[in-house]
């Protein structure tokens, strides 16, 4: 989506890209389109494999979901109308933690996480504690055949981890009744930064799936936005 002319806004050569979490679609995150579109924000919404109108595969995991993120950013880049470290990624849940990944090994302008989870192993944990699966040896085993298949360890890839080696600025967005992923996993990765770069919102009366909040919030995202881009 082409930025529309306005003369106040950060029109030179920049980009925002937008990556959905897992089981969604880009067109759940529309409602982030009037908000930086109006900013004068040109964006770039795209589905991630196994995912809306994407390709299949194998399976997802978030290492794939920031392969297609870069993906992404290399076709914006690729465009005359925007230079090489000018694209901002904005991701939720799996996608957050995707965009942070991404962050932590290329440059890019900044990140906008929203409802990021702390630690891959942690939230399959809870899921398994959900579903009255024993961690030993059950759920030990299969902590560690997924390890094994995304051929990563947890413990690189986790937000926790990957906050520590980015550059960028980053607004860690967070709702504070989110029963899918607790704020309490949003102030860990606020705690294990290494920049004063890196902000913090807690949202009010926000759960996981509130990207409609956007409307009350999309002020300061744009002067986020805004300052990042100078």
């Amino acid at each position: 989506m082409p930025a529309p002319q306005i003369t106040s806004a950060p029109l030179q050569a920049l980009a925002i890209a937008v990556i959905h979490g897992w089981g969604g679609n880009a067109e759940m995150m529309l409602p982030f389109a009037p908000v930086l579109y109006r900013a004068g924000y040109p964006l770039l919404f795209f589905d991630a494999r196994n995912h809306g109108k994407s390709d299949a595969d194998d399976f997802s995991s978030m290492p794939k979901f920031a392969e297609d993120l870069e993906h992404a950013i290399d076709w914006l880049e690729a465009r005359p109308d925007v230079a090489p470290g000018r694209v901002a990624i904005l991701g939720h849940s799996l996608g957050a933690a995707a965009a942070l990944l991404v962050a932590s090994r290329r440059r890019v302008a900044g990140v906008v996480s929203i409802g990021a989870f702390a630690h891959p192993a942690v939230v399959m944990r809870r899921l398994m504690a959900a579903h009255h699966v024993p961690y030993w040896p059950v759920g030990r085993w299969v902590l560690k055949t997924v390890e094994r298949q995304i051929g990563v360890r947890f413990a690189d890839i986790a937000p926790i981890a990957t906050i520590q080696r980015i550059k960028c600025p980053v607004l860690l967005v967070h709702g504070e009744d989110d029963a899918q992923v607790p704020v309490a996993d949003a102030r860990t990765i606020y705690a294990q930064r290494k920049s004063e770069r890196v902000q913090l919102w807690v949202l009010p009366k926000a759960g996981h799936n509130s990207i409609h909040k956007i409307e009350d919030y999309g002020a300061q995202l744009v002067a986020f936005l805004d300052a990042i881009f100078g």
